[in-house]
């Protein structure tokens, strides 16, 4: 992309698909002004029909446009409308229409054409100012870059500026000795240990770690940790670290037992009755969707719990469509679930002859009756009670899309977000606009919330080869 040294005034030319891709970015560019052309008002009211999310957003953006407009006069069309913020100066919207607009040599005419033609217009109309193209079009940008046009990629619906910034949700101290006295001597803080209803809390005081947040696990080790703990309050001078249930030999979770530390801390949090929402990232074969399918059967068909487990992902093919699929709701969700039918398989299989229990009509019975397998397009308006829903591959899912499915929750109802931000299938989502990463980001600091990226598990050769050949 084109980057110049950007002036005090700056004039933010804005693509179609930004509007599309975040109905709210008008409102996203501070002090500065938003230019809205003709073109890009002519291609949202071709998208407006439908029932489609495109069309539901392009109408949300032109109601968007009417509020701003309703009340204005012919002087404030030529100055430029206000754009109301909450905090700071407020900024300004022109729209942009030019009766003798000249295409550019030697470009045919098109909508994005006509946009560049636009934007070099009005960037020799305003040298005083910084005019700057906004597209999410890669191809776009590409002709704006040839045509030394300025252009920008929209950044603001960014979670975090890098790719491999998110929080993998655990900081290891390889030097902290047993109980933890090496890492007490590491940080320099004050530790006094107590015990609450059968649980070891560490009271720290002192300067705290920046990284550390609520739901994060602290160890010494990824592999045989002699200290593991969930940070349950964190703040600059303070925080309390709450030992963690080892289920790596005597307990376990309906038969599962942990590898390493990160196993361990998911298999906590999964049974944690404090926690009401966990974010499970990590390659394939990492055990996400076997440890949670193993909580969720716990806590329901044992402890009772939850009274049903909700499993639902977003049906995205990783090639070309097979086309429309008969029966109902769950038969139509069927080929989507492999991965559900392989885990539970695997969760049924008797250990000692390697038998599987899967065809026995009083397990499936037992099973139908309490797992029910939904499509995401159909949960909007319902609110879920006494369940334990899972989402997977929820990296394939938009901001807010995953929104509607977490704000399904009611009361007595715990969510299990899975997926691997390396492995989008949905356009137009990248590691750090996808749902996921919105999710890990914005739930952060919450206290019932945890996340943890699962890394070191034990793989099988062929997939190993199949990541060396990529």
């Amino acid at each position: 992309m084109v980057r110049i040294d950007k002036k005090a005034k700056r004039l933010y030319v804005l693509d179609t698909n930004v509007l599309i891709h975040d109905p709210a970015a008008l409102y996203q560019f501070d002090e500065h002004e938003v230019v809205i052309p003709m073109t890009v008002l002519e291609e949202l009211d071709k998208h407006k029909n439908g029932i489609r999310e495109i069309a539901r957003t392009a109408r949300q953006v032109s109601r968007t446009l009417s509020d701003l407009t309703a009340n204005v006069d012919i002087d404030q069309i030529r100055d430029g409308i206000p754009i109301p913020r909450l905090v700071g100066p407020e900024g300004r919207l022109r729209l942009l229409c030019y009766n003798d607009l000249k295409p550019l040599d030697p470009l045919e005419e098109s909508p994005d054409n006509r946009l560049l033609a636009e934007t070099c217009r009005l960037r020799d109309e305003r040298p005083d100012a910084s005019v700057i193209l906004v597209t999410k079009d890669i191809n776009l940008r590409v002709k704006a870059a040839a045509l030394e046009v300025p252009v920008e990629d929209y950044l603001t619906d960014r979670a975090f500026d890098d790719s491999d910034a998110m929080i993998d949700g655990a900081r290891i101290y390889p030097d902290a000795g047993h109980d933890g006295s090496g890492l007490w001597d590491s940080l320099e803080v004050d530790v006094k240990v107590e015990r609450q209803h059968k649980r070891v809390v560490y009271r720290l005081a002192g300067d705290m770690p920046r990284e550390w947040h609520l739901g994060m696990l602290v160890s010494d080790s990824d592999e045989g940790a002699s200290f593991e703990a969930i940070v349950r309050e964190a703040g600059p001078k303070h925080a309390h670290l709450e030992l963690l249930t080892n289920y790596r030999h005597g307990a376990s979770v309906w038969g599962v037992h942990a590898h390493d530390s990160r196993q361990n801390f998911t298999l906590n949090l999964l049974m944690d009755e404090e926690i009401d929402l966990v974010t499970i990232a990590g390659s394939a074969g990492t055990g996400k969707t076997f440890m949670t399918l193993a909580a969720a059967f716990q806590q329901t068909l044992d402890s009772k719990r939850f009274e049903r487990i909700v499993f639902t992902r977003a049906p995205i093919s990783m090639s070309e469509d097979i086309g429309f699929l008969p029966g109902t709701e769950e038969e139509k969700m069927s080929p989507w679930m492999g991965a559900f039918h392989d885990n539970m398989d695997n969760l049924l299989r008797d250990e000692h002859d390697g038998s599987s229990t899967w065809n026995q009509e009083a397990t499936r019975q037992l099973l139908a009756s309490r797992v029910q397998i939904r499509a995401p397009g159909f949960m909007r308006g319902r609110t879920l009670n006494d369940t334990f829903l899972i989402i997977d591959e929820a990296q394939n899912f938009t901001p807010k899309q995953l929104k509607s499915l977490i704000t399904r929750a009611g009361r007595n109802t715990k969510i299990v977000c899975l997926g691997n931000v390396g492995q989008i299938d949905t356009p137009y989502l990248t590691a750090n606009t996808c749902g996921m990463a919105a999710v890990v980001q914005n739930f952060r600091d919450w206290p019932h919330a945890g996340h943890v990226t699962l890394k070191s598990v034990e793989r099988s050769r062929l997939a190993l080869a199949g990541e060396e050949l990529l």
